[in-house]
């Protein structure tokens, strides 16, 4: 593919760098710049000011609400959005459940639930990891048993990502024990207003709450609630796994971040000269910036053989290994910076313990701490260099 922009790519640019100064609010990018956990009026301020343009959704196709955006139209939104410190739109409807009901709903289901998602009716969070099935998913053993025209569901899901504003959950359950753990697995839509579920809060290292645990005691959920055929979750479930781990590789956001770091550099002195004239990280910086460069134009490379194919295969594996790998050395490399100064803030989960930390600097651990996370979810890098090795080399 062309790695050169088009004219009507510099237009679309332009356009977004424009929408971008006039719609996100000063003080609210300044708070995502700071890392500040965003509070849900934040995220749904945001998510409605995206729509009202059309561009919540932009790669959605236009007869589902979208744009019907093109790879390099999407990275070029993905990252001026970053850049700008926007608001990452939360995925779990938008970037998950969208593209698996365009491909594997009903067109009941397809007509009730996008425009919910569009409009934020619906909060979706997502029901995949299990206390004894993350890596290992197909282990999962939270039950969904046919009584009549009802799913009864019994078992528990964790690590489950802002489900405190969510109202519904998309989940993976077991429907079968017979054959293969894989071949068992139904994927199912539930209200979190059915009785028989609690959600517990998780607290993070960081301080932070962004996680929770997901109990289900004899949840009945209609059976018109099942996206695709019964036991065909697992092929959902690594359809979406395809664009979760597409989203998680954050080319924007890690521009930003390593913008922010090359920003630290030259300012930063020790010893009597600046950073970035020291030979060790200026040497760690640009082999950061070597991979950057080639993970975005892998990025787009594989986002534009995938279009009007829906699937993408086992290549979103090497972009999320290479992804949360750039993202956690630019966190380590922050923090190498920023020395003394990088020190956590005392949070309550650490009972305030912890030196406190300048206040324009206090995100830098945090963000480090939390984002070791990136190489476990959407699949752990180990498993993903498996699937690399088994799908792209043939081993």
């Amino acid at each position: 593919m062309d790695i050169h922009y088009s004219a009507d790519d510099l237009a679309f640019q332009a356009e977004v760098k424009a929408f971008l100064r006039d719609n996100l609010d000063a003080a609210l990018a300044a708070r995502v710049a700071a890392g500040a956990e965003l509070t849900r009026a934040e995220m749904e301020g945001w998510h409605a000011t995206l729509n009202a343009r059309g561009w919540v959704a932009g790669h959605w196709p236009r007869e589902a609400g979208g744009q019907g955006w093109g790879a390099v139209q999407r990275h070029i939104f993905d990252e001026e959005c970053a850049l700008a410190n926007a608001p990452r739109i939360v995925p779990f409807g938008v970037n998950m459940l969208g593209p698996v009901l365009l491909a594997f709903g009903t067109p009941g289901q397809q007509a009730h639930y996008l425009p919910r998602i569009l409009d934020d009716t619906d909060w979706w969070c997502q029901g995949y990891s299990e206390p004894g099935a993350g890596s290992d998913l197909a282990s999962l053993r939270t039950r969904a048993v046919r009584e009549g025209d009802d799913y009864v569901i019994n078992g528990q899901k964790t690590w489950t990502t802002l489900g405190q504003h969510a109202n519904r959950i998309f989940c993976l359950v077991r429907t079968a024990t017979e054959g293969k753990p894989q071949e068992g697995i139904s994927f199912i839509l539930v209200d979190l207003d059915t009785p028989g579920i609690e959600m517990r809060p998780i607290r993070l290292i960081e301080g932070g709450y962004e996680v929770n645990e997901v109990f289900f005691t004899d949840v009945r959920v209609p059976v018109t609630n099942l996206v695709g055929k019964e036991n065909q979750g697992w092929t959902i479930a690594k359809y979406l796994l395809g664009h979760e781990r597409t989203s998680i590789v954050g080319v924007g956001f890690n521009l930003e971040a390593f913008e922010r770091v090359r920003t630290m550099a030259r300012n930063i002195r020790r010893g009597g000269r600046r950073l970035i004239e020291d030979p060790l990280f200026a040497a760690r910086l640009a082999q950061i910036e070597i991979d950057l460069e080639a993970l975005k134009l892998t990025n787009l490379r594989m986002l534009a053989a995938a279009e009007g194919k829906g699937q993408l295969g086992d290549a979103p594996s090497m972009l999320k290994i290479k992804g949360t790998v750039i993202r956690q050395a630019l966190n380590d490399l922050a923090r190498r910076a920023l020395g003394p100064a990088a020190a956590p803030f005392p949070s309550e989960a650490l009972e305030g313990n912890l030196a406190l930390a300048a206040p324009e600097h206090a995100a830098a651990a945090a963000d480090y701490f939390n984002n070791r996370k990136l190489s476990i979810f959407g699949g752990s890098n180990e498993i993903q260099r498996n699937i690399v090795a088994k799908g792209l080399l043939g081993a």
